[in-house]
């Protein structure tokens, strides 16, 4: 797998937004867009979590997005709470939708996020109607996250069940309401360190069969 890379700036809703896109050899599958985490806690396009999404949606042949919020890396900007960074992400998914509008058909739309990153894609998928989301630890009770659209024709919402920062009784809460499966990777934490691989392996799996 050689991917073409390439990295560009949109002009979000506070200025320029940082992104990185890449493009699979063969004719795309759809069009993935990831969200990193929290931007008051060292979350960049950079963590080792949005890397691992970005390469497994590659391997998937998504046309592949990551980005910095505004305020983060070279994203001009400040840190809006929340409410903003639900803006970037509609304006980053309408710009690359737009820039792949020639394909012969639509290209499916996936929502992907990790902590911070996964509550506001819950929160943007409610008005872009995604066809999927792959959401990792997603801290859906400090952000307010709704459920997941009733559109969304697949959603893979993975967590540890030792993680000690989005507390597992918590996504369990969330998603009690609305019957919404949780996948456990046991002895993961919230970083996911030393199941990397694994995480990869289980998003590759199970999402194959659903495209």
């Amino acid at each position: 797998m050689n991917p073409t890379l390439q990295k560009f700036f949109i002009d979000g809703p506070a200025g320029k937004l940082e992104v990185i896109l890449g493009e699979p050899e063969s004719m795309p599958k759809g069009i993935a867009l990831i969200a990193h985490p929290h931007p008051l806690h060292g979350g960049t396009m950079d963590n080792k979590v949005v890397y691992t999404l970005f390469n497994t949606m590659l391997e998937l042949e998504f046309i592949t997005a990551k980005f910095n919020f505004r305020g983060v890396g070279q994203s001009e900007g400040r840190f809006d709470h929340g409410i903003g960074e639900i803006e970037d992400v509609i304006t980053i998914a309408q710009a690359i939708r737009h820039q792949f509008s020639n394909y012969p058909t639509d290209l499916p739309l996936l929502l992907s996020g990790f902590s911070f990153g996964g509550a506001i894609q819950l929160h943007a998928a409610k008005r872009l109607n995604p066809e999927f989301l792959i959401l990792v630890a997603p801290s859906v009770a400090n952000q307010n996250a709704p459920a997941v659209p009733e559109a969304t024709q697949f959603a893979l919402i993975i967590h540890g069940n030792k993680d000690d920062i989005v507390l597992p009784e918590t996504l369990l809460a969330w998603a009690t309401p609305q019957s919404q499966p949780i996948v456990f990777i046991p002895g993961a934490e919230h970083f996911f360190h030393g199941k990397l691989a694994v995480l990869k392996q289980l998003i590759l799996k199970t999402f194959t069969q659903k495209i």
